[in-house]
C-alpha cells in the first residue's frame, strides 16, 4: 500500500503532506518523523524516491510506505519508559523513530502529550536477514554521528538480533508495545498477542488489515482494524516440523542521554 499522499521535495514536505492527509495526527509522531530524514535509509542511487508515499525494496532491504509508518506510530501510542519490540525490524528506520518516543522530552509541547513513566525504555528488533541488520547498524551509526536532535531528546538506542520472530519463546519476555512488519497468519495471532504485557498494544498486518490489539486483561483483548494493507507474509521457521523454538537473545539497549 502507498501512494495516497502527494510526493514531497524533501522530508519536511513529505511530513506536511502526511499531516494534511491526517496520517500524522499527533505532535509526538510529527516530531519523531521530522527528526529522521527518510532518504538517509535509502541506498544512494535510490534517494530520489525517498519522499514518495511508496514502499521500497532492494534485495532484502525494505521500507514500508510513509503512510503505513505514520499509522503504526499513531496506533502504538508510545510513551516514555515503555519497552518496544519490532518484529522484522529491517533498516531500523521505524525503531529509530520509536527511540525518540520512548525517551523523555524536555520540550514543553511534547511533554503535554506524553505521560512520564518510571524505568528505562527498551527498544529491541528481530530481523531475519543478517545483511539487513548490518545495514541497520550502519544507518544507526551514521544517524547518531550526524543527528542534530541530541540536544532535545533523551533516548534509548535500538538493538537488533538475527532470527525468525516465530522462533522466539513467548514466555521469555513481554513488552509494552510490539509491531510486526510482515503479514501474520491467523494461526500466529495468539503467539503475537502473548508477547504483550497487560495494558500493552500490538500493531500488525492481520488478514490484510493493519490491526491494533490492546491487551486489557490477562485473557481480554480489544481489536481495532485500521486500514487495508498488503504485506509479504511472515517467513516460516526452517525447523517448523520439529516443533522446537529458539530462545532468541534480546540484548539490553544502550541508553543515550543529551549532553
Amino acid at each position: 500500500m502507498g501512494g495516497a499522499v502527494s510526493a514531497g521535495e524533501d522530508n519536511d514536505e513529505l511530513i506536511d503532506n502526511l499531516k494534511e492527509a491526517h496520517y500524522i495526527r499527533s505532535d509526538l509522531v510529527e516530531q519523531a518523523f521530522r527528526a529522521i530524514d527518510r532518504a538517509d535509509y535509502y541506498l544512494e542511487e535510490f534517494r530520489d524516491n525517498a519522499y514518495k508515499d511508496l514502499a521500497w525494496r532492494h534485495g532484502n532491504i525494505h521500507l514500508s510506505a510513509p503512510c503505513i509508518y505514520s499509522e503504526v506510530m499513531e496506533a502504538l501510542d508510545l510513551q516514555p519508559g515503555l519497552s518496544f519490540l519490532n518484529l522484522g525490524s529491517g533498516t531500523g528506520y521505524l525503531s529509530t523513530m520509536v527511540l525518540f518516543s520512548l525517551g523523555r522530552f524536555p520540550c514543553k509541547i511534547i511533554r503535554s502529550y506524553v505521560k512520564q513513566r518510571p524505568g528505562k525504555p527498551q527498544n529491541h528488533g528481530v530481523e531475519l536477514h543478517a545483511d539487513v541488520i548490518e545495514y541497520a547498524y550502519q544507518k544507526l551509526d551514521t544517524f547518531i554521528k550526524t543527528c542534530d536532535s541530541f540536544d532535545k531528546f533523551e533516548f534509548c538506542e535500538p538493538s537488533f538480533v538475527v532470527g525468525n520472530c516465530l522462533e522466539i519463546t513467548p514466555e521469555s519476555r513481554q513488552y509494552d508495545r510490539v509491531y510486526c512488519g510482515a503479514g501474520v497468519q491467523k494461526e500466529h495471532e495468539n503467539y503475537m498477542k502473548n508477547m504483550l504485557k497487560v495494558g500493552g498494544i500490538l500493531v500488525l498486518p492481520l488478514e490484510e488489515k493493519l490491526t491494533k490489539i490492546t491487551r486489557t486483561g490477562y485473557n481480554i483483548w480489544e481489536t481495532k482494524k485500521i486500514i487495508a494493507v498488503s504485506f509479504a507474509p511472515l517467513a516460516q521457521p526452517k525447523n517448523r516440523d520439529t516443533g522446537k523454538s529458539k530462545a532468541i537473545p534480546l540484548r539490553k539497549c544502550k541508553q543515550s542521554t543529551a549532553l
